[in-house]
């Protein structure tokens, strides 16, 4: 063992090589024995780069991996990546587009060749990016969605439903993308807050007699209307059902109905009926029996059945059909609107709703079974509040439509026999119809829905359909860790598919994690140009810092609103690490492993803090609370080990005890280091291999075990009281101006032993300690509870009257500092206009100036 170690922490020189070595052994491979604990990854979409929501993901699964794996588990954590259709195909054809060429003049064939060089390409440096994080996942098992074995899944998947009747062909309103020709599911359209406008149309009674008014918002789809809507609780409209219309423009026929969608509030009450282009307009039509006449083409230019607005696209046909409509005299007004509009996820290209023929799988089957799993607590929640937006969803859930017009992705497993019309439906390639015979045949043109392969995720990357040691070993996994966005999407899909296919749940935990916004609590995005690239910060900074600082800020249902100086923060805890152990390491000449005996009060109560600090990280972890983890373990090594317990341990190095304090500080930095370890496995490699400890690799050491015995109660009081006295005279002399290497000499009412008298000599340079009940005379408090008090002897180091004086008009300004604050927080403005980080800052900085007005008012009260 090399205990060699270098002045300074710097990652850059070990993070590849460590994480080189980990490979090189095979550490992230289940070992042979112990309890199963597996997770899949959420696979990454092979489009770019990941971000720093990919960056808390893995760091958090990490974790749980490390913990687990230290803990004697056989674990698996699986890699992998999505093919990601829409979002791919879309990203490849932008680049062509720059070329000068289009996927359609390439042909179906080359345009794939192309796609799959992308993917592999990305694929690399995905993986790169993880390894740079320092994920302990098992690359020798790593999959791709639409790799062999995962085609052949999706393929029985498909095969199975569609013999089941769960998936059927159909014309349904759907979500189409002009831009990327392809449908979209209802979760992958974002809706935006737009200033719009509401027309308000004349459509006269065919009788001559009068007309009805209608509002809408999109007059171009008037083409397609086949009725007129009004509710029947509407006294104003009830006589009018059934009554005729004529349709401006265009000259149909149109019936007046009754619908219980129709809001009487909205517009004039009355609602043109477009069924083919309006998901709710769609109902109205299938309860009312209503013609669904198409307008439009697929690229959003309206078709022969507009008449003579055919061949302008949506807008300009807008435009035409409002001026027409003003000059023959039916436009009432237009108002102004704010109203909600769908945009594609992907393009942000507004979406246009169609009646469609797609493949739709029926859900509420699936449903059921997914929804008791929740309910009954077998698939759990964390936070619990996600079960409720869960149940939620599933309870309205609606079918899903699974065919996209793309040509990268998982093919319809369907061919169609151009002579008899029979669908054949198998998971092999099919060449002879299996109705007629004929070899005419002609295979699906749809891809399948990305999310239909990334359902299958648990149990198809383990080797299903085959019955694989691993998806008998591993299956079902323990949890999955994931973000909100992709509940409906992913996790509930997954449920659905592990009861059906698998006859049990995917995984038992559901952790649902952050989303990570700027400093300023915004969401990162391109064009605020706020992102945060988790490379760049690994580079400046380390992986581990960037980790740590995630987990330290991944608290439960709040969102991070990540800083750079919080990466700068724990560098600087990084940093602490490193010099603690080099101090341990440089101070161990001579070093003889002992058995822990003849401890004294530092040492009882150093061991005493680490049992506790072991037994509350593991349960922080158990609970997926790696916040208070992350800050557990921090403020134990920093100010209780570095800060306290090597600084007592100083003289004792130079000692004949040293043999004691050298074992203890072994065992402690041994122990710390493992806590550590999950949060910032590289730094904790490096050092932990130059210990003086048993084993090769931090990564497959034991996880510290609790001692009871070496909790003790007494000390941890004791050594306590000597903390806060020692910070009591630090804090004296540092408010009137004493240096703190000065010694001055106290009076206590607590006796101390040796030992503890040379704590307070030593750490807060103290020259005397005598002991009386009498306060002395130029003195000042330093310490106090409710029986004792210890003070500073100031005699001729100040002059009393002076410093009273200047400590008042310290008290005064800091006073007046404080009132502002206080001003700012009481104003209702300021509470309602301030964003959210600016009002915690001021409340931050109030609560500190009230801590010093307290500290300096208790010595200002000791000398008066």
């Amino acid at each position: 063992m090399n205990n060699e170690i270098g002045t300074r922490y710097a990652p850059n020189k070990i993070e590849k090589k460590l994480y080189s070595f980990w490979l090189e052994k095979g550490y992230f491979s289940p070992k042979k024995d112990g309890p199963k604990y597996s997770i899949v990854i959420p696979p990454p979409n092979i489009t770019g780069k990941i971000h720093m929501g990919h960056a808390l993901n893995i760091t958090l699964q990490d974790i749980l991996v490390r913990f687990k794996r230290m803990n004697g588990y056989k674990t698996l954590w699986l890699p992998g990546e999505d093919h990601a259709g829409i979002a791919t195909q879309t990203a490849v054809e932008k680049n062509l587009e720059k070329e000068g060429k289009k996927r359609e003049e390439l042909g179906r064939e080359k345009f794939l060749e192309i796609v799959w060089e992308w993917a592999n390409t990305y694929r690399k440096t995905i993986k790169d990016q993880i390894k740079a994080i320092g994920a302990s996942v098992d690359w020798s098992r790593e999959r791709f969605t639409l790799d062999e074995g995962l085609s052949k899944a999706v393929r029985k998947v498909f095969v199975s439903l569609y013999k089941k009747g769960l998936i059927y062909r159909g014309k349904y309103i759907v979500n189409w993308c002009p831009r990327c020709k392809t449908v979209l599911s209802d979760e992958e359209v974002e809706h935006k807050e737009h200033e719009g406008k509401l027309y308000y149309i004349r459509y006269p009674f065919a009788d001559g007699t009068g007309e009805i008014v209608v509002a809408t918002t999109r007059p171009e789809t008037m083409l397609g209307d086949t009725a007129v809507a009004v509710s029947p609780s509407d006294e104003r409209y009830k006589h009018l059902v059934g009554k005729e219309v004529i349709l401006p423009l265009i000259g149909r026929k149109l019936k007046i109905i009754a619908d219980p969608y129709v809001d009487p509030e909205f517009g004039t009450g009355a609602l043109k009926v477009t069924p083919a282009h309006d998901p709710n307009d769609y109902l109205i039509g299938q309860r009312n029996n209503l013609e669904f006449i198409n307008i439009f083409n697929d690229d959003t230019t309206l078709n022969e059945n507009a008449g003579k607005y055919q061949g302008l696209g949506r807008d300009t046909a807008r435009e035409k059909i409002v001026e027409d409509l003003e000059k023959e005299g039916y436009l009432v007004k237009v108002e102004t609107l704010q109203h909600s509009v769908g945009h594609c996820y992907r393009c942000d290209t507004v979406i246009e709703p169609m009646l469609m023929d797609q493949w739709f799988v029926k859900m509420e089957p699936l449903a059921k079974r997914a929804i008791e799993a929740v309910e009954n607590g077998e698939v759990k929640f964390y936070p619990d509040r996600w079960k409720k937006v869960y149940l939620n969803w599933m309870y309205e859930i609606r079918d899903w439509c699974i065919s996209r017009q793309l040509w990268w992705g998982h093919r319809i497993p369907i061919w169609y026999c151009k002579d008899c019309g029979h669908i054949n439906v198998s998971e092999e390639e099919v060449h002879v119809c299996e109705k007629c015979g004929s070899t005419n045949l002609r295979q699906e043109e749809d891809v399948l829905d990305t999310w239909f392969s990334s359902a299958l995720w648990p149990f198809s990357t383990l080797g299903w359909p085959d019955e694989t040691s691993d998806l008998k070993e591993f299956y079902p996994t323990n949890v999955l860790v994931t973000g909100f966005d992709i509940i409906f999407f992913w996790v509930a899909r997954m449920i659905m598919m592990g009861y059906e296919f698998m006859g049990e749940k995917p995984f038992s935990d559901v952790y649902i994690h952050q989303l990570v916004r700027d400093k300023f609590g915004r969401k990162m995005s391109k064009s605020l140009g706020n992102g945060i690239d988790p490379l760049d910060v690994i580079e400046d900074y380390g992986a581990d810092p960037m980790r740590f600082s995630l987990a330290l800020l991944a608290a439960q249902g709040r969102d991070i609103k990540l800083d750079l100086k919080h990466i700068e923060t724990s560098k600087k805890f990084a940093n602490k690490i490193w010099n603690a152990t080099r101090f341990v390491i440089l101070n161990l000449k001579d070093f003889e492993k002992e058995e822990l005996n003849n401890l004294n009060l530092s040492d009882r109560w150093i061991l005493s803090k680490l049992q506790k600090t072991i037994k509350n990280v593991t349960s922080a972890i158990e609970s997926y609370d790696f916040n208070l983890a992350a800050r557990e373990i921090y403020n134990f090594f920093w100010d209780e080990l570095c800060d306290w317990y090597i600084e007592v341990s100083k003289p004792r190095l130079n000692s004949e005890d040293k043999t004691v304090v050298q074992n203890i500080l072994v065992k402690v930095l041994d122990n710390s280091l493992k806590l550590l370890h999950p949060f910032m496995p590289f730094i904790t490699e490096e050092l932990w291999q130059k210990l003086p400890t048993d084993g090769e690799s931090i990564t497959i050491s034991e996880w510290p075990k609790i001692d009871d015995n070496l909790i003790d109660e007494t000390a941890e009081k004791r050594f306590e009281l000597l903390k806060n006295i020692i910070k009591g005279i630090r804090n004296v002399k540092a408010e009137i101006n004493i240096p703190q290497s000065k010694k001055v000499n106290i009076v206590s009412t607590i006796k101390f032993d040796q030992e503890e008298e040379l704590y307070i000599k030593t750490l807060a340079k103290v020259e005397n300690i005598s002991y009386s009940n009498m306060k002395p005379e130029k003195a000042a408090s330093a310490y106090v509870d409710n029986e004792n008090e210890i003070f500073v002897e100031l005699g001729n180091l100040i002059d009393i009257d002076t410093e009273v004086k200047r400590l008042t008009k310290k008290i005064e300004k800091l006073e007046k500092d404080a009132e502002k604050f206080r001003k700012k927080l009481n104003n209702k403005k300021f509470l309602e206009g301030a964003p959210e980080e600016i009002i915690e800052e001021t409340k931050e900085k109030l609560s500190n100036i009230e801590g010093q007005i307290e500290k300096i008012k208790k010595i200002l009260k000791s000398l008066m």
